[in-house]
């Protein structure tokens, strides 16, 4: 289903690509990272330690985990103990890095950050997969449960990765399915996508409870990624369903404006220092740029990817950003490094 979106976005969008032939990109590809010995499968998310300068890639189909030195920008280390790894986690104080892992049993699966031994894992429910990391916290959320788990509701498991314990679980009623999540940094709010429900959570971290629901099906369905401007008060819900980033007003939940994007996107980034918002595709990045100070969002550039090359991060304080490309028939997989280019 996948590759049949991603060939009907790539004959509706193309057009749009010759119009904005003439912007200066915003991004420039620099180099390449091989990623030997991988066969042809999904990537799914990336996780980055800033101050080991590193950058760990989960390669879902591979049942690994790419460890990337930034410096060197080559592979150091591969690790082979998750069957199907998703997102992660890594706390540099603690020097452990956290693997979302459902190919088996479903699990938190926790490594040393330096010898890249298994030190344990943490249960989880049925489809355990989309996360989220807060640093100050140190404290990783992880969704799980819902329809595979054959319930009515969904978790969002909290694990504290100082001490490598689950701490609590929020429950989610009526979800049978979470996606990418957002943090408020300067409050307790959090923000999860219903992928199923068209909708988006918002939970209190401290009371650990959903406060409120907001609907996108007036605009599109099937929200996979997200994106968050917190300075701004934008939520950035990529709806695959018809193909649309949905932007909320991220106070009151009301849609303020809608951007054509490609229907296959899975990862949604917010840049605020270039006040930039980058969608993963296929058979673009397409990369916005907020214009003045209302709800404006231009097309700044398409970049053309790869074969389901929908797995990226933007590391900002580097300005980098790393696109995962797939291997595929006798395309070897690597990992493309871009520079932001202001």
């Amino acid at each position: 289903m996948k590759k049949l979106i991603a060939a009907l976005v790539s004959l509706f969008v193309l057009p749009e690509a010759g119009m904005h032939a003439q912007v200066p990109g915003p991004l420039k590809l620099i180099q390449s990272i091989s990623l030997p010995g991988l066969k042809d499968g999904d990537f799914d998310h990336f996780q980055v330690d800033l101050p080991g300068q590193r950058l760990f890639l989960a390669a879902e189909d591979n049942s690994a985990v790419e460890v990337i030195d930034l410096r060197a920008n080559r592979v150091i280390h591969r690790i082979t103990g998750p069957k199907a790894p998703h997102s992660m986690a890594y706390n540099p104080d603690s020097k452990k890095l956290f693997v979302v892992d459902d190919g088996g049993p479903n699990q938190v699966e926790i490594y040393d950050g330096t010898s890249f031994d298994f030190l344990g894992a943490i249960p989880m429910s049925a489809h355990a997969d989309a996360s989220i990391y807060d640093p100050v916290s140190k404290l990783f959320y992880v969704g799980n449960g819902g329809r595979q788990a054959k319930q009515d509701f969904c978790l969002i498991s909290i694990v504290d990765t100082t001490t490598g314990n689950k701490v609590s679980d929020i429950r989610v009623e009526g979800a049978d399915r979470v996606e990418a999540m957002a943090l408020e940094r300067s409050g307790p709010r959090m923000f999860v996508n219903l992928y199923s429900k068209a909708a988006v959570a918002v939970i209190d971290r401290q009371k650990r409870i959903v406060t409120e629901t907001w609907s996108i099906a007036q605009e599109g369905r099937n929200n996979g990624s997200m994106a968050f401007d917190e300075v701004g008060h934008r939520l950035f819900v990529h709806a695959r369903d018809p193909g649309k980033v949905i932007v909320m007003d991220s106070d009151s939940g009301k849609i303020v404006t809608t951007l054509l994007s490609a229907g296959l996107v899975d990862d949604a980034v917010y840049d605020p220092k270039y006040k930039r918002l980058y969608l993963a595709g296929v058979p673009f990045i397409n990369v916005f740029q907020k214009i003045g100070e209302g709800d404006r969002y231009d097309l700044l550039g398409q970049i053309p990817t790869a074969f389901h090359s929908v797995t990226a991060i933007l590391v900002s304080q580097l300005d980098r950003y790393y696109l995962a490309v797939n291997h595929h028939g006798g395309t070897e997989a690597v990992v493309q490094v871009y520079q932001v280019v202001p």
